[in-house]
């Protein structure tokens, strides 16, 4: 039982990513970036640096597709919107509160 933790008053080592883990809009930065590549030549518009719980992921991820109109998925902790899209993003995200940074072209 070497590196095995047998009992711990950590709990945050337990953290599966299931918990509720409070972090502030302002805590965080979303970069906001656009990708082509292994796409088939369809660009995207990603979604990085979200700090939250899946439910609060999908949430946001739900309004933007609804507000913008468009189609997207969550992936590994990403949003991933469908088409160039980083100024309505941007701008839909600022309106709600949350920092953002547009990343590359």
């Amino acid at each position: 039982m070497v590196g095995q933790i047998v009992y711990s008053t950590n709990s945050s080592i337990y953290n599966d990513g299931e918990e509720d883990l409070n972090f502030s809009k302002n805590d965080y930065v979303i970069e906001v970036c656009f990708e082509k590549k292994g796409r088939a030549g369809k660009g995207v518009t990603i979604l990085k640096g979200f700090l939250g719980n899946k439910e609060a992921l999908n949430s946001l991820a739900k309004e933007i597709k609804t507000h913008l109109a468009i189609g997207g998925s969550t992936k590994k902790g990403e949003i991933i919107l469908q088409g160039r899209i980083q100024e309505k993003v941007i701008n839909f995200l600022k309106n709600k509160g949350y920092k953002t940074k547009k990343v590359g072209g």
